[in-house]
Order: structure tokens, then sequence, then C-alpha cells
């Protein structure tokens, strides 16, 4: 049996509402007070839920947890709502430490991953027999020093990178030197939403396209062969 906690890490997907889990739905319907990243999450995807809604854009860490605390403290059911999943850059460790060291116990819903709708969005694997494995990373930039593209490059894996369209030509240039300009490459904006585009190519031409479409954030990088499928059969089910 599930314990009880005073505060809920909801992932709501990557913005169809219909990807929310069953659970997160229930805890959403149930919250007396919802805190949502608004410049990722609208809010009119929320007019479902009846509880207090505060968008948490522009705000600190320390805003966020006083305001949870304070609802806690006063007996309200609260919800900590993440887009994606926020086990990927959800910055999920350093809200829960802060909270659990105030006493306030927290739990956390998994959710539905930009990576995995993107992936759904080209109709591909990521993982497939030449590609037999996943990097999820994002490029250098105002919160990250140094991002080891060219190390990740070489490998056999397929690469996503997340928080990195307003970077689509330094990505492309970084990881094409290691790969090749040939490499393919997909960029899906929105994942799941109604506007959804998927813009496909390869790191020579990659970031051409994304500019032409006026793509510059929401939007999942991926990178390898895994874009392009494979031949043949794999061995599930041979």
């Amino acid at each position: 049996m599930r314990r009880i906690a005073n505060v809920y890490f909801v992932g709501f997907g990557p913005g169809d509402p219909e990807l929310l889990t069953l659970r997160g739905y229930r805890l959403l319907k149930a919250a007396d007070l919802i805190i949502y990243p608004g410049s990722i999450i609208e809010e009119s995807f929320l007019r479902g839920f009846e509880g207090e809604k505060i968008n948490s854009h522009g705000m600190k860490l320390e805003d966020i947890v006083g305001i949870i605390e304070d609802a806690v403290r006063g007996g309200k059911r609260v919800v900590r709502l993440q887009s994606g999943d926020p086990s990927i850059y959800g910055a999920l460790g350093e809200q829960i430490e802060e909270l659990e060291r105030r006493g306030i116990s927290c739990a956390v819903v998994p959710g539905v991953s930009s990576v995995f709708a993107s992936a759904a969005a080209i109709k591909k694997e990521l993982t497939t027999p030449t590609s037999p494995g996943v990097i999820i990373t994002r490029p250098a930039g105002r919160t990250l020093a140094e991002d080891h593209l060219d190390v990740l490059a070489a490998t056999p894996l397929t690469l996503v990178i997340l928080l990195g369209a307003d970077r689509i030509d330094y990505i492309a240039e970084k990881v094409g030197r290691v790969r090749g300009f040939e490499e393919p490459c997909a960029v899906v904006y929105h994942a799941s939403r109604a506007d959804e585009t998927v813009v496909l190519g390869s790191l020579g031409d990659i970031a051409e396209k994304v500019r032409r479409r006026g793509i510059s954030k929401t939007a999942t990088i991926i990178i390898g062969s895994a874009v392009e499928g494979y031949e043949g059969r794999s061995r599930v089910y041979g």
C-alpha cells in the first residue's frame, strides 16, 4: 500500500493532456493547490482541475518551496506539476531535498517524456540493432558549462538532445565533426500537441531546415541511424 505524501511531484507529459497518467489525473483532480511551470505547460491545459493554480515561471527555489510549505502546513493537498517526466531535467532533487529538510514528505509520479513522444512522432524506435542504446543530454549553455557532445558522438548510440533547439547549429557542427554530416537527424517541435511539427534531415542540413520552420524552443533533437530505422528483422520476433 502506498504511503500518503504531503506533496506530489507529477509528470504532466509532453503536452497532450490525454498522455497524463491516471494516477497523475486523480491527484490533480483532488489537489487544492497546483504549482505548474507556465513557460512550458499552458494554464489552459489545466482547466479541468479546480485547485488553485500558481505559475512558478520566474520563481526561485526558495519561493516555490515556501509556497508549498505554507500550503502543506495549512492542510492543503499539493501537486507540484512538472513537464514531461520529473526525472529528466526537472530540478527534482533540489526541490525534494529542501522540502524533506523541512519535514515535508514527497512522492514522485512519472510522466511520458518528450523523448518518447518525439520517437512516437517519427514512428521509430530509439534503440535498434545498429544503435543499441540511447543517451539523453543537452548542450552547454547558461546552466551547463560543458556538454561533452563530441565524446558522446563517438559512441554508436542514439543521441537525444533536449533544451537545444536554439543551439541547433552548434549541435550539428559538434556532432557532425565526429559522425559525419550525413548522419540522420530529426527535430520534433511540440511532440504530441496539436501543432506538432517534425523536421527530418541530416546534420549537414538540419539547422537550416529548422530555421526555415521558425523552431527555436520546445523541440527534441534525435541524432543517429535510428531516425531512418533499420533493414531486415530484429531478433525480438525471430
